[in-house]
């Protein structure tokens, strides 16, 4: 029997306004929000690039909106977005979201206030980070998952690591700001049951999206930067809708 190719799409546009349309169900929701980073309004509110690169000068990636919220806007951001996806999405549907530490407490309330059940903290060991004299490195991103209502121990999955470790993506590999290793999101998807379809709501460089091509499920992406979507769509050559 001839194997079929993973369905992927990509949605150029506002996640909530994309999801309120006729876009299908899903059986998992995997994605990668802007933090919205920064001790303070000022630190929250420095451009993308300088907040997230390393090069010096102009970083050759484009910046994304939505990085420069307080911590109460962004929370109401992601509990509507969430709130929209889980309606989208099966019971017992997986829902798995990258954060940072300072973000961390926030999208833990968003999540149950978007009616998911809150299930956990996975760890992604960046394995490098700049050393900070007197203090511990910042050397870890986290993963927060849930599901759909109740989740059954038999659903059709393998045991998966709640440590995974991968160094950032380098050289010509690299084609956003906060892009995740291909080899961290092609674990993840594998919560999704054979044969599910995966919504990421927050699509940036595609790491979801060519995740989920590699593990052979059908996907679908929300990018709401036009040259990020579009360039998404060319690393997984697809046409942008």
């Amino acid at each position: 029997m001839e194997k079929r190719e993973p369905k992927i799409e990509i949605y150029q546009g506002n996640a909530l306004d994309v999801l309120r349309g006729d876009i299908g169900t899903f059986d998992a929701v995997i994605t990668d929000p802007p933090y919205a980073s920064g001790a303070t309004l000022a630190g929250k509110q420095v451009p993308t690039g300088k907040k997230y690169t390393d090069t010096k000068g102009r970083c050759p990636f484009p910046d994304f909106i939505g990085d420069g919220m307080t911590q109460r806007a962004w929370a109401h951001m992601m509990r509507e977005v969430l709130e929209a996806a889980r309606e989208k999405t099966s019971p017992g549907a997986p829902l798995a979201i990258f954060i940072d530490w300072r973000n961390l407490p926030a999208l833990t309330d968003a999540v149950q206030w978007a009616g998911w059940s809150l299930r956990g903290v996975a760890v992604w060991d960046k394995i490098t980070s700049r050393p900070q004299m007197g203090r511990f490195r910042q050397q870890a991103e986290f993963l927060v998952w849930g599901s759909n209502g109740h989740m059954p121990i038999t659903r059709d999955v393998p045991c998966l690591p709640g440590v995974f470790r991968a160094s950032n993506v380098q050289g010509a590999e690299r084609i956003h700001q906060t892009q995740k290793p291909l080899e961290v999101m092609r674990q993840i998807v594998r919560i999704t049951e054979p044969g599910g379809r995966i919504l990421d709501p927050f699509a940036g460089s595609g790491s979801t999206l060519a995740a989920a091509q590699a593990e052979g499920f059908d996907a679908v992406g929300i990018e709401i930067h036009n040259e990020i979507a579009n360039t998404a769509a060319e690393r997984l050559a697809i046409d942008c809708a």
